[in-house]
């Protein structure tokens, strides 16, 4: 299967490592990341040779959150069209959420905006010890809807109330006290730890590692669907609204927006 945004390695022992494949464009998320991350997930979940996922990204960044020209886009567009993008997002972060598979998060570098969405669906990160997490979209007049049903469950909404609000960077340490990140280590280590948590999952029956997985799920969780759709509304209307007019223009020209002047 051929990708131009992602890239797959499956390994004979059972463990797939699928990368973020945009490196030159800090791995940031746009549709087609989207759409082919949807069907890369079915594949994977499908693939009897497949026993558990890390996800990794080529490149010194992790994931700088949503791409730049795909935000530009939604901005030109009238309020259906930004649900419709809203709900592409929702769709992507809720199908990696439902990989009967675990998926280890191998994390360096930034994690912004959607790259903490998609740790958020994540059963395990493992994060380098100088990667930088944040959640940025209030400096541009915009909130972190479509990722928040995930971020806020993952988080708790104490946790999820200090980073949601005022897009500071936090580093790997924090993320770990905040529940978003599992286990801290060294940039040196980073694989050979992310191999190791995978490998554990190799001793267990697929089967039944995909229904506890399930299990854990249903035991956990209200459905999202409600939350989707509320998440998806506001977004829409915060789009709408001045302050995210201006914010977004004085990003694209380059300016000081008003709030901060």
């Amino acid at each position: 299967m051929t990708y131009q945004s992602i890239r797959i390695e499956k390994a004979e022992n059972g463990i797939t490592t699928l990368w973020l494949a945009r490196s030159e464009k800090h791995n940031a998320i746009c549709a087609q990341m989207m759409d082919e991350l949807v069907e890369v997930a079915v594949h994977l979940d499908q693939c009897e040779q497949t026993r558990a996922i890390i996800l990794a990204a080529d490149g010194a960044t992790f994931c700088a959150g949503g791409d730049l020209k795909w935000m530009q886009e939604q901005a030109e567009k009238d309020r259906i069209g930004k649900m419709q993008e809203a709900n592409r997002l929702a769709g992507m972060l809720k199908r990696l959420d439902n990989l009967k598979k675990p998926l280890i998060a191998r994390v360096h570098g930034p994690a912004y905006g959607g790259g903490v969405g998609i740790l958020s669906v994540c059963d395990l990160v493992v994060a380098a010890n100088d990667t930088k997490f944040a959640l940025t979209e209030t400096r541009l007049g915009l909130i972190p809807a479509t990722i928040g049903p995930y971020v806020v469950r993952r988080l708790g909404e104490g946790h999820a109330r200090q980073v949601f609000m005022n897009a500071r960077a936090f580093g790997a340490e924090r993320a770990q006290q905040l529940g978003l990140v599992s286990i801290v280590t060294t940039p040196e280590d980073l694989h050979k730890v992310a191999q190791k948590e995978a490998e554990a999952y190799l001793n267990c029956a697929p089967g039944a590692v995909a229904d506890a997985k399930a299990l854990c799920q249903n035991l956990a969780r209200m459905p999202i669907d409600g939350q989707i759709d509320h998440s998806a509304n506001a977004l829409a209307d915060r789009w709408e609204t001045s302050e995210a007019q201006a914010g977004i223009s004085a990003f694209f020209s380059k300016k000081t927006p008003p709030w901060r002047e």
